[in-house]
């Protein structure tokens, strides 16, 4: 089951998808992740899509990571007399408190926390951004605004700020439900949506306590402001273009993408493309050029992982959208200008001995033309930090633990195999060499490259280099 490419393939589980038959060809065309998307999955149901999910870990013999994406606070209008109205431009229109049904003047906002923090002067944008207000007067209870961008309002429409800070957690009481259930369930990654500042994230972190890494959603221009605070408290990062294209104008986000994806790596923090990617295949068997080329983007940014939503979700074609995606990532990364493309990218090593070793152990192996990098895990850190520098052998990381190569299975570049620790030095190299020849990373009498940390299972320890040879 050795992938041809690096960057992994998150799809996300949906009607068109979540029964066993079609996770079990998902796993087949490609998908290296598997996303349940919180706003639609009720807690038995996302058990049950954990229980497809491991049952084709188990057929395969290849740990399977699971993404559980939170769905955020959602603010929504509340509902009209008519069930929608159109906001000629120019006209006045009302958010308020008042639970009275709306007209074409006004209508119940129940978020008093986002009326209290409206200001003269910010934008709210209505389903998407397809309306455009501005505040001119806000109260406590009201908000009067002026329509800049007309169009249709109907009931319980999203409503997005831009401008605004919203007071309060981005986590609902659905969410800290959802988390809860979730981590019992045995997830691997928690995204957390709508972040705006480190404290999201460390409220999350409180809950999980080591039990699912996070994953930050970069959705809004308040968290692009703290956007290093925020990636330095996360394990994780994912460019939520959808979002992020109604919250700040379109033209920002191809840079936005460009800078969140290099920041990571930068870190040594998978990094996440997501949103719109394979959009058309919806409908159609094929993708459109600029789809193609969009992900092809991605994998030569560097990124991680590409993600698949609503196309394998609810989508006509769940497998060609996988199959299509796979085969950009392959083309992509066969190409003659992708090494160089990736090594322009590289960003200098942090001043620790992991991040020493992880450089010095790519240096080795790219001018010794070693066949595979092997490197021993517990918690997993060794193989994100060798992932960082990109080398062009492959990795494999070797793991006593099942989380660990679950969580793994998001790492640009590396294949986890579970397997028991290693008993010495010597028991070290021997294991590493013979998992590499099994899974056909390296054959008898080429030489690979073994990293690990003495004592073994010490987190952290990473202090070892050996060049050895497949027997």
């Amino acid at each position: 089951m050795r992938r041809l490419r690096r960057v992994k393939i998150i799809a996300t589980l949906g009607p068109a998808s979540a029964n066993p038959e079609m996770v079990s060809k998902l796993f087949l065309a490609g998908v290296d992740v598997f996303r349940i998307n919180m706003s639609h999955a009720s807690h038995d149901g996302m058990r049950a899509q954990i229980a497809m999910i491991r049952a084709t870990e188990k057929q395969f013999g290849r740990p399977i990571g699971i993404l559980a994406d939170l769905q955020g606070p959602k603010l929504r209008l509340d509902t009209f007399k008519d069930g929608a109205e159109h906001l000629e431009k120019g006209a006045t229109f009302v958010l308020d408190s008042n639970t009275t049904p709306g007209d074409r003047t006004r209508v119940h906002l129940p978020h008093p926390e986002i009326l209290a923090s409206l200001q003269e002067g910010h934008v709210i944008l209505i389903d998407d951004g397809k309306v455009k207000l501005r505040v001119t007067h806000a109260t406590k209870t009201k908000a009067t605004t002026i329509v800049e961008v007309p169009g249709k309002v109907s009931n319980r429409k999203g409503v997005s700020l831009p401008d605004t800070t919203i007071p309060v957690s981005a986590m609902t009481e659905k969410d800290r439900s959802d988390l809860e259930a979730a981590l019992e369930a045995g997830i691997d990654w928690i995204a957390l949506s709508f972040v705006q500042r480190p404290e999201d994230v460390a409220e999350v972190r409180k809950v999980a306590r080591g039990r699912a890494l996070i994953m930050s959603k970069i959705e809004k221009p308040q968290a692009i402001a703290r956007l290093d605070e925020i990636m330095e408290i996360s394990d994780a990062l994912m460019v939520a273009r959808g979002d992020l294209g109604v919250e700040m104008p379109l033209e920002k986000v191809p840079g936005l993408q460009k800078r969140i994806t290099r920041n990571a790596r930068r870190l040594g923090k998978p990094v996440v493309v997501a949103t719109q990617m394979l959009e058309s295949m919806i409908t159609s068997p094929v993708p459109t050029r600029a789809e193609v080329s969009d992900v092809a983007t991605a994998v030569f940014d560097g990124a991680d992982a590409v993600m698949l939503s609503a196309e394998s979700a609810a989508g006509d074609f769940p497998i060609e959208a996988v199959s299509t995606m796979n085969r950009i990532a392959e083309e992509v990364e066969n190409d003659p200008l992708y090494r160089s493309i990736i090594a322009n990218q590289r960003a200098s090593a942090e001043a620790t001995g992991a991040d020493a070793i992880a450089m010095a152990t790519r240096d080795v192996a790219e001018t010794l033309d070693l066949k595979a990098i092997v490197a021993w895990t517990a918690s997993g850190a060794t193989g994100l930090r060798i992932s960082r520098e990109r080398p062009e052998p492959p990795i494999l990381a070797l793991t006593p633990i099942v989380n660990t190569a679950r969580r793994l299975a998001l790492a640009w570049g590396v294949h986890a195999i579970v397997t028991e620790d290693a008993r010495d030095v010597d028991d070290m190299a021997a294991r590493a060499c013979q998992l590499a020849a099994a899974e056909g990373f390296a054959h008898t009498s080429q030489r690979i490259i073994v990293v690990a940390g003495v004592p073994f299972g010490t987190p952290g320890a990473t202090n070892m280099i050996r060049i050895a040879f497949v027997q």
